[in-house]
């Protein structure tokens, strides 16, 4: 199935800003994040068609060879740093092809070793600030006794069914097709004295300890790619990759949202109506932040640059603060005369100066009940 054009995806104009195509990522990607729809394929398929289409456009070189190409961009080699795109399509091209007409890949040489995946949790303070971490993971490596070749005295001889070739023919019906021989398993070549430590696979299970540097900035889903970490390859071929993806643990206090945080920040009542200055927590430290007087509970105010780095751009992002008023508990006897007081200062014809959100509500709610009467 052919690609969706990566404007599409995203649902903005081929002219979209880079804020244009930040903000559509967001919600595409917040829609169908794994986090929030679990054993959902589609959903899973959708985040990574979104952050695929974010990670081209959202590079302005990239950007302007995906204008100019489309997606053979990033096919056959084409775009310098878009490795990873050409490598996929080449092994999904070599498997269905290679497999059928009996080209074995044509000159792609041996087939390497499978991709190894490890899912690394953190913190919301690593995942801003980076950090390295040592992992250990089971893998296959080459067999040392026979270096991956599967014999024990390093013969190998012309498989007798394959005849060297690695794939044998398969009629069925009208059809004929090429798959890897069953006897040296796509080889070409059988073992008669198979070494004793792998029993001729060529490989061992085992497991290794790893040193992982994870940059600043990362968010749930990003991919560190480390080359050649992952599974031997048979027959002593390359070895595949390792892919550490990196989950971010719930924060007690911040909720992140691309590069911005967003936070509640509790103030009493008095401050509200006052005004006051207040400390509250980034994750660089405690800031101040001035609330002016007569404050509505859940003003946002907005700290510029207190958010996350950007493991792109650079950039960092900001952090939202949401004041939430909380009422008194606990009051002691003069606490409650003094809010008494206060309250029955409130009452008269002129109570509606200090409440105008309420006022406003009670005349809707007067207006909707005459209506309701009057019908």
């Amino acid at each position: 199935m052919s690609k969706r054009d990566y404007y599409e995806v995203l649902g903005v104009s081929r002219t979209a800003s880079s804020d244009e195509l930040k903000k559509a990522y967001r919600r595409c990607a917040m829609k169908y994040h794994p986090d929030r729809n679990p054993d959902d394929a589609t959903a899973e398929a959708s985040f990574k068609e979104c952050k695929e289409a974010y990670e081209v456009l959202s590079d302005d070189s990239r950007r302007r060879m995906y204008d100019q190409h489309g997606h053979a961009a990033f096919e056959h080699g084409m775009g310098g740093g878009g490795g990873g795109y050409s490598d996929d399509m080449g092994d999904i091209f070599g498997d269905i092809f290679g497999n059928i007409f009996g080209g074995g890949g044509g000159g792609r040489g041996p087939r390497r070793g499978a991709d190894v995946g490890y899912v690394m949790e953190l913190s919301l303070e690593d995942a801003v600030a980076g950090i390295e971490k040592r992992i250990e993971i089971p893998t296959l490596d080459s067999c040392a006794k026979c270096k991956g070749s599967g014999s024990a005295d390093g013969k190998l001889h012309t498989c007798n069914t394959c005849h060297g070739r690695g794939q044998v023919r398969i009629q069925r019906g009208i059809f004929s097709m090429q798959q890897a021989c069953p006897h040296c398993g796509g080889r070409g070549q059988s073992i008669e004295n198979p070494c004793g430590d792998c029993h001729g696979q060529g490989r061992i299970e085992g497991s290794k300890s790893l040193q992982v540097k994870i940059p600043a900035g990362v968010d749930n889903g990003d991919r560190i790619r480390l080359s050649g970490e992952g599974e031997a390859g048979p027959a002593g071929s390359p070895p595949g990759d390792l892919y550490v993806e990196v989950r971010v643990r719930e924060h007690e206090f911040f909720q992140r949202d691309g590069d911005d945080l967003h936070c509640d920040v509790p103030i009493r009542l008095g401050q509200a109506a006052l005004g006051a200055s207040i400390r509250v927590p980034t994750l660089g430290g405690d800031v101040e932040l001035k609330v002016p007087a007569e404050t509505q509970t859940g003003k946002v105010f907005r700290l510029r640059d207190k958010g996350v780095q950007s493991v792109r751009s650079r950039r960092p992002g900001d952090l939202y603060c949401r004041v939430v008023i909380e009422t008194p508990v606990n009051l002691t006897n003069e606490q409650r005369e003094l809010l008494q007081k206060l309250e029955t200062s409130f009452t008269g014809e002129h109570a509606s100066r200090h409440s105008p959100r309420s006022s406003t509500f009670m005349d809707g709610v007067k207006g909707f009940w005459d209506r309701m009467t009057s019908s």
